[in-house]
This record gives structure tokens, sequence and C-alpha cells, in this order.
């Protein structure tokens, strides 16, 4: 047998050639003013609108995740003043079964704005979840959670009404 010599191959990295066909310019994070409102003008759930909901839905979770926190927070120093008088006592256990009440309704509604948040991630929101269709801006301006046009929440609505009487 003959005698072969291992020969090392040199490897040499090239970078990929740069394609002149296609010059895409990657911009950064679209940014918007904050005194940006959105315009029926514009192409729908633009880049632009999204941004504009997401901000407006980030800072309303923020403001509630703090309401809550403050009203758990004071509330629970309250728990310490037992008042010997009984219409004090009932009168006081009302007070916070309202205030859990309100902290539960907001909970939920941060569980709405979370969801609300995944669809903008998601490119539905925006979107009627039933139809499809738009939702519109000033409806999504009063309500940001919407999921439903207005007419697809009422027919909700009814359907709900309906169940609740059987």
């Amino acid at each position: 047998m003959p005698k072969t010599s291992k020969v090392k191959k040199k490897v040499v990295k090239t970078k990929p050639k740069k394609s002149t066909k296609s010059k895409e310019i990657k911009k950064g994070p679209l940014k918007i003013s904050k005194t940006y409102i959105p315009k029926d003008t514009e192409k729908y759930m633009s880049e632009k609108h999204k941004i504009y909901f997401r901000i407006k839905l980030q800072e309303w979770r923020k403001e509630l995740v703090k309401a809550n926190n403050e009203a758990l927070y004071n509330g629970s120093m309250d728990d310490n003043s037992i008042s010997a008088d009984i219409v004090d006592q009932a009168s006081s256990y009302t007070d916070k079964n309202v205030e859990m009440k309100a902290i539960n309704r907001q909970i939920k509604l941060i569980s709405e704005i979370d969801k609300a948040l995944m669809r903008i991630k998601d490119d539905t929101y925006g979107y009627c979840l039933d139809t499809a269709e738009p939702i519109g801006l000033k409806r999504l301006m009063a309500r940001p959670i919407a999921k439903y046009t207005i007419a697809a929440q009422e027919k909700h609505e009814k359907n709900e009404k309906v169940h609740a009487d059987d």
C-alpha cells in the first residue's frame, strides 16, 4: 500500500456578497408622538395604529395594577380596626365587599387588556372575532379592548340575555 500524506485543507470564510438587486433598509421601531391620534384617512391598523393602541393599553394596564395594589394595601390596613358596634362592623364588611368586587372587576379588565395586547401582537387586533370586519377606530378609541363590531356585540349581549333568562 502506498503511503498517503494527510493534507489539511484551509477553510476560508468569506462574507456573502451584497445583492445589488434589493436595497432593503431596515428601520428601527416606528415611533409616534405623544399627541398622535389615529385617523380614518390612514390605512386601517397600520403600524402607527398598533403602536398607539399598544401604548394606550399598556398605560391603562399600569394604572389599573397601581390602583389595585393601593386598594389592597390600604384595605389591609383597615383590618385592625375592629369596632364594638355591630352596625359599624356590618358597614365595614359591606365596604370591603364592594371594594373587593371592584378589584375583581379590575383584575378581569387587566386580563382583557392582556388579550388585546396579544391580538396586537398576532395582527388580529381591531378586527371582529365573529365577522373579521374592522371594528372601527372610533369604537377602539372609546373601548380599546373591544373584540366585536357594534352589531356583533349587540348580538352577543342579546344571546347572553336570552341564556340568562333560562
